[in-house]
């Protein structure tokens, strides 16, 4: 996967004031305000930077988070991880692997097949409809 790689001045040009708040800064939107937590629009999850593929809406579900919540990404590496430590507590990041977007945060207690939440923000994703 090519690296994208821009100023925060570039971002700031061709993101919303939240998008980048969120995706280049590390913000989380409020649970239950995004344009995704509740949609059931079938398609395919973008970067909302960089417009890679992320996830798809056969593997989205509703966790009761407030968030849109997927229980695997559309490839391995499409995203990646890192340890996040703010707000006091240890979880794991996810994020762009193209960009290095931030996401939101992946959690052991999702669905089966892989036992995992993607907890995402809406502001760092853009949804493709697909026709079905």
């Amino acid at each position: 996967m090519a690296k994208v790689t821009k100023t925060d001045d570039d971002w700031r040009a061709e993101l919303s004031e939240q998008e980048f708040e969120v995706a280049r800064c590390g913000g989380t939107e409020r649970a239950f305000t995004g344009r995704y937590w509740n949609t059931k629009t079938p398609g395919t999850y973008h970067c909302v930077c960089c417009g890679a593929k992320l996830f798809d809406s056969d593997t989205k579900y509703d966790s009761g988070s407030g968030w849109p919540s997927f229980y695997a990404p559309v490839e391995r590496d499409a995203v990646a991880v890192r340890e996040d430590t703010s707000m006091g507590m240890v979880r794991t990041e996810v994020m762009c692997a193209a960009c290095e977007a931030h996401l939101g945060h992946v959690f052991p207690d999702g669905p089966r097949p892989t036992g995992l939440r993607f907890c995402m923000n809406s502001a760092s994703l853009k949804l493709e409809p697909r026709d079905e």
